[in-house]
């Protein structure tokens, strides 16, 4: 079975600390977390502090202080506050 994967990028103002693909990225919403898959339909979203977790073989988390997605033809945009 194939999995699908969509482009994501992470960055915080310092650097960028992940670009790639992944197969998954679960946020920590304004209004609660939620997840983004393959084929995902628009959105932009800030984002609370909370756990960004991502499925790119392993699953990483990270926690973050705040931030924004913008997800928009298969690709994930995040920019966060470490």
């Amino acid at each position: 079975i194939k999995v699908k994967k969509m482009k994501l990028t992470i960055v915080s103002p310092e650097k960028i600390l992940y670009q790639g693909e992944a197969e998954s990225v679960t946020v920590p919403g304004a209004k609660g977390e939620f997840e983004v898959l393959d084929q995902h339909a628009p959105i932009i979203s800030s984002l609370q502090a909370g756990k960004l977790r991502y499925k790119a073989g392993d699953t990483v988390q990270m926690q973050i202080s705040g931030g924004f997605i913008d997800v928009a033809g298969n690709e994930v945009s995040i920019c966060v506050e470490e």
